[in-house]
Formats: structure tokens, C-alpha cells, sequence
């Protein structure tokens, strides 16, 4: 995505990077870290979901995500999850394995 910023009379362009989703369709920028080589979104087993009163809860063994090293349980708002374009479900982690940052859900979820 390209910006475009004004500062002082100077007009500045730049790109605002996040990275792709393994079906092509891009993470937010703030879920990736604006970091397309970051490797800390990806798809997750839907099995490691369990739709819970007011959002998820899921647990992560490792395997379910690559910065996933030892088994993990998160819980996530339902308002505070985002829509999955590609109807899977989909983690970013950041800045570690400990560090949930966003939760992808597919609309039947919604």
C-alpha cells in the first residue's frame, strides 16, 4: 500500500508493507509489524479453534504455527478478531511466540 504524507510543504510517498496470506490476500500492517519477510502471520489449524462465549480460545501445539515452539492457549474477543478473507483461520504472533497480536476468523465464525 503506498502513502502519501505532507510535512512541512515536502510531500513524501512510501510504502506501507504487511505480507500475504498463503491464498494471496494481505495481512494488516499492524498485525504483521509492517514486515513482509517477518514470518509471524500464517494460517493455523482449525482444529487449534474453539469458538468460545464472546470470541475464541486457541491452543497452539508446536507445529500449528512456525514460531510456535511449546503448547500455548490464547483467548481472543470476538471484537477484537478480524475476517479471514480465505475462510481459515489465521495468527500473527509479535513479537514472540508468547505475544498474540491479531486473530484471522473466516465469516461463519462472525
Amino acid at each position: 500500500m503506498r502513502t502519501i504524507a505532507m510535512t512541512f510543504g515536502v510531500l513524501f510517498a512510501f510504502d506501507v508493507s504487511a505480507h500475504d496470506a498463503h491464498s494471496g490476500w494481505r495481512y494488516d500492517a499492524f498485525c504483521c509489524n509492517g514486515n513482509e519477510h517477518s514470518g509471524d502471520c500464517q494460517q493455523i489449524p482449525a482444529s487449534s479453534v474453539r469458538i468460545i462465549q464472546g470470541g475464541y480460545q486457541l491452543t497452539l501445539a508446536p507445529g500449528d504455527h512456525r514460531l510456535v515452539t511449546r503448547s500455548h492457549t490464547f483467548k481472543f474477543a470476538q471484537d477484537s478478531t478480524r475476517r479471514s478473507k480465505d475462510s481459515e483461520y489465521h495468527l500473527c504472533l509479535f513479537p514472540d511466540e508468547n505475544t498474540p497480536r491479531c486473530l484471522y476468523a473466516p465469516d461463519m465464525s462472525f
